[in-house]
């Protein structure tokens, strides 16, 4: 699927020295424009030879910290001051980032459940094949930035993906640890082969990821975090001068898929814990309330393993199968 050519087509020349500020245009034929694109907006700095970074924002599109932190990278990076190449782009999803929602609303694509994508599929996986075919083969590093979105809340951190080369994922750790986010997380359970990661992983690409917010706001911390963590990973790799000071980073993980709390039912979700709290195996996790039947007793959700509250759902109203909260562990 990943071999055959691309739709999306672009004015910029990946190879081309300089600053270049444009759009990448997949084909979309609708009622109101029979010739129209979906304009997808990209930047590319670059001056000689040397590594290439790939950074990516607004994969799902109400999660604003990365997109905020390229929009400011986009303007202010001039060529001068790299050797390499640096490609941004902060609205990967443009349909979902206008729209304000995780997934697409043209055809209801989860981009990042959609790779290694499919040039002839809807706008979401076309999209996702281009990342695909094109930017991770020539890429050395990829970071797609994410935060909780609508639905979830966060403690802030970077992460990795353990994946299947030891080589490659030795080399994500130690981009982990140059970007030095206050945490640091490799998913070990709760991860899918057709994230983005996953995908780059395959291309033999280091991929880092992380979550820096949540709530569909923009959380001043998370943005200084990503931007401050992006500079350093600029450093890392050689692209822009200048040392990488050693930064202390707590070291998690999410084992197993044990450490996800879900709904058991529909209702109102009671939290019983906070972020950051350290829990138990049976520790209860919240309550889930039923408001259209107040004599009904509430329904327990219990933590499954021990580890550290990371994530929370955002809204209350819960349907079963949401997942409530989750957990992670500190290793060495």
């Amino acid at each position: 699927m990943t071999d055959r050519p691309t739709h999306i087509w672009t004015p910029i020349d990946y190879a081309r020295d300089g600053k270049q500020v444009d759009w990448l245009h997949l084909p979309h034929s609708v009622t109101r424009s029979a010739y129209g694109t979906i304009a997808i907006p990209a930047a590319v700095v670059k001056n000689g030879e040397g590594p290439t970074a790939l950074f990516t924002a607004g994969n799902h599109g109400d999660e604003y910290e990365g997109q905020v932190a390229l929009c400011n990278l986009i303007r202010e990076l001039k060529p001068e001051r790299i050797r390499g190449r640096v490609i941004m782009i902060p609205a990967l999803n443009l349909p979902a980032a206008m729209a304000g929602t995780r997934t697409s609303p043209l055809d209801e694509g989860n981009l990042n459940r959609s790779f290694p994508g499919n040039p002839d599929a809807t706008p979401t996986p076309a999209i996702a094949h281009y990342v695909d075919s094109v930017l991770f083969p020539i890429a050395d590093l990829f970071h797609d930035l994410h935060s909780g979105g609508g639905s979830l809340a966060y403690v802030q951190f970077a992460s990795t993906h353990a994946g299947n080369n030891p080589e490659v994922h030795a080399r994500g750790l130690a981009a982990l640890r140059a970007f030095a986010a206050p945490v640091s997380l490799v998913w070990r359970a709760g991860s899918d082969a057709r994230y983005s990661p996953h995908a780059a992983m395959k291309r033999g690409v280091p991929a880092l990821g992380g979550e820096f917010g949540g709530g569909g706001s923009l959380s001043r911390r998370g943005l200084a975090i990503v931007e401050e963590g992006l500079e350093r990973l600029l450093r890392h790799m050689g692209i822009v001068e200048g040392v990488v000071e050693p930064r202390p980073t707590r070291m998690m993980e999410v084992p197993t898929r044990a450490h996800f709390v879900h709904a058991p039912t529909a209702g109102v979700f009671e939290p019983a814990v906070e972020l950051g709290d350290s829990v138990k195996a049976g520790d209860l996790c919240g309550r889930v309330h039923f408001v259209d039947d107040p004599a009904r007793t509430p329904v327990d959700c219990r933590f499954a393993a021990d580890g550290v509250v990371v994530c929370q759902r955002h809204p209350a109203r819960v349907e079963r199968g949401d997942c409530v909260a989750h957990t992670a562990v500190d290793v060495a």
